[in-house]
């Protein structure tokens, strides 16, 4: 009987099922298929795509959560507004604090001095401008109509005033008392006015004590949140930057005390009323970066133009020749040590602070801007370079 396996091949050589597995059961993957499943094949491991209506409902949460932050940010922005504020009044009267702590006073004292310091100070300006912002105002409306008479000598303003009667409404309004009623949105916005700037000097008050008191550990709990490999560096940066912040908020101080008492003894010297309340106003004023001098000078000789004429123009004098010596000499020799800004660096970031935040945000850009040029030079440029 004939064998029927072929010549040249050996039965036991041939893969059967059991011989594509190896002796201990697993699965060969060289051994030959010799039947292909159609449905073994591959399958897609991309997840399926969403439900649409699903897709739509999230990204609808997400757009109605960005929109209410955005919301709690605009409503809170005011107060935000405040806090940044009080840290920086706070960073600023701490070289002060700090000053009476190496004379041997404690902290608490030291403190405490500064603060009630900063409360004569805002004590002392509302003494000094409210009563006279009052009567000159109840003035002014009194002599307008003496304004009123020396514009229709103008042969110009008398013919328009005799064909639409300009002149007469306006002293006809505001002498009937609804020019007073509406300048703040009547009797109860007056009040709410009032009412919010005693509101937010006091919280700027408060909030300034207690970021005096509580300087360090806030610093010590921003320096944690950086990792230990690196909290040495963080600090090291940390500390220079509220130096420079210090320093700057410190210095405009004294630069704007040293204008307020300069223009206060000439204004004395003119005698040009009101002379304690145009020199807050001057003092004031120049704490804002580029304009602030200028306005100032603008308010105190105008007064002294309503003096008179050689003593107005001697108030323009005053103030140019001022203004160069505070400007090449005083500044140099008070900000020298504490902030070393580019005078490209102050105009822009004042003009970028001032469209933001108004006032404050100018008042704010320039130590921001000495914040930022120092990490660029310690950080930033030094890896650059190891690049």
């Amino acid at each position: 009987m004939s064998d029927p396996t072929p010549p040249g091949h050996d039965a036991a050589s041939s893969p059967g099922p059991a011989d594509a597995k190896g002796s201990s059961g697993r699965l060969d993957p060289s051994a030959p298929s010799r039947h292909v499943d159609p449905g073994s094949s591959r399958r897609d491991t991309r997840p399926p795509w969403p439900n649409p209506f699903v897709f739509g409902f999230v990204g609808a949460l997400g757009v109605l959560t960005a929109w209410l932050l955005v919301q709690a940010i605009a409503t809170a922005g005011s107060m935000l507004l405040l806090i940044v504020v009080s840290l920086f009044l706070a960073i600023g009267l701490n070289p002060a604090v700090e000053f009476l702590r190496a004379h041997n006073l404690s902290k608490p004292l030291a403190i405490t001095v500064v603060f009630l310091g900063v409360i004569l100070v805002f004590i002392g300006s509302g003494v000094a401008l409210v009563p006279p912002l009052t009567e000159q105002s109840a003035e002014f409306v009194q002599r307008i109509p003496g304004y009123a008479r020396q514009l229709q000598a103008n042969p110009t303003i008398r013919e328009l005033d005799e064909r639409f009667q300009l002149l007469q409404r306006l002293v006809e309004y505001v002498s009937s008392g609804a020019f007073g009623s509406q300048l703040f949105g009547g009797l109860l916005g007056f009040g709410q006015v009032v009412i919010g700037a005693i509101f937010n000097a006091l919280t700027v008050l408060v909030l300034t004590l207690y970021f005096l008191g509580s300087m360090a550990s806030m610093k010590e709990a921003g320096y944690r949140l950086v990792p230990r490999s690196r909290r040495v560096r963080a600090k090291l940066l940390g500390d220079a930057v509220i130096e420079k912040i210090g320093g700057y908020v410190a210095g405009n101080l004294v630069i704007s005390l040293i204008a307020g008492l300069t223009t206060f003894f000439f204004l004395m010297m003119l005698r040009v009323p009101y002379a304690l309340a145009l020199a807050m106003i001057v003092a004031v004023t120049d704490l804002i970066p580029l304009v602030g001098a200028f306005i100032g000078a603008v308010v105190a000789s105008a007064v002294g133009f309503f003096v008179s004429v050689p003593v107005g123009i001697g108030c323009v004098i005053f103030f140019i020749v001022y203004q160069q010596i505070e400007n090449y000499w005083i500044a140099p020799r008070i900000m020298q040590s504490s902030v070393d800004v580019p005078p490209v660096a102050t105009i822009v970031g004042a003009l970028i602070g001032g469209a933001l935040l108004g006032v404050i945000g100018a008042l704010l850009a320039i130590p921001l801007a000495a914040a930022l040029l120092i990490i660029v030079r310690e950080v930033v440029l030094p890896r650059q370079e190891q690049v």
